[in-house]
């Protein structure tokens, strides 16, 4: 498997499975974000959590005992703003990118819109980027923290494990407990919500 073509079974294989339980779970970040919010039901919610306690031993692990180049890059303004425009759009189109594809596959004509304008916003960005880098030039993203460009520099574990001698597996179990606090918190208040509905119907 150590080929190109190996590779590319691989990925088939594992995106194969991974988009089959993603249709049939109906899983979608928006919809665990929006829910939660609005109707106060958190089944995605508790799904979105796990997975984020699962990725994030994994990559913190694989970052501290693995081999390889994880990817680093500057966070700063640029991403909040990007993230908060991505929010906007996924609310509007009523999915995120995951569940975008999925619809698309079932025939949804509004879900291959916004997947043909996510792939067309991504090519536009990209010649953008090209000929005017954000902040002004290249060298302001230096990994270390740059507040005159308003950059935060390589803010992860990996970068901690650098400059400290943390293993980034400790940040991720950090962050892993206040994962696994928010997600207990919401299976108490299901469960006391269940118990308000039996006591308010007897």
């Amino acid at each position: 498997m150590d080929t190109v073509v190996g590779e590319i079974l691989v990925a088939f294989v594992f995106g194969s499975i991974v988009g089959l339980l993603v249709q049939r779970s109906r899983f979608c970040n928006t919809a665990a974000l929006r829910d939660a919010m609005l109707f106060k039901t958190f089944r995605n919610t508790k799904a979105l959590l796990m997975a984020m306690m699962i990725l994030t031993m994994g990559f913190t692990t694989f970052i501290t005992i693995g081999e390889g180049n994880p990817m680093k890059f500057d966070v700063g303004l640029n991403q909040i703003v990007g993230l908060f425009l991505f929010g906007i759009g996924m609310v509007l189109a009523g999915a995120c990118t995951v569940s975008t594809w999925v619809k698309t596959g079932e025939g949804n004509v509004g879900a291959l819109w916004a997947l043909l304008f996510t792939f067309i916003g991504m090519f536009l960005f990209s010649l953008l980027w090209s000929i005017n880098y954000w902040p002004p030039t290249g060298a302001s993203m230096t990994g270390d923290p740059n507040f005159e460009a308003l950059q935060l520099g390589y803010s992860n574990a990996g970068t901690l494990q650098d400059k400290y001698g943390v293993p980034a597996v400790v940040f991720g179990m950090l962050q892993t407990l206040v994962l696994f606090a928010i997600y207990r918190a919401i299976v108490r208040r299901e469960k006391r919500q269940k118990i308000d509905n039996v006591a308010a119907s007897q």
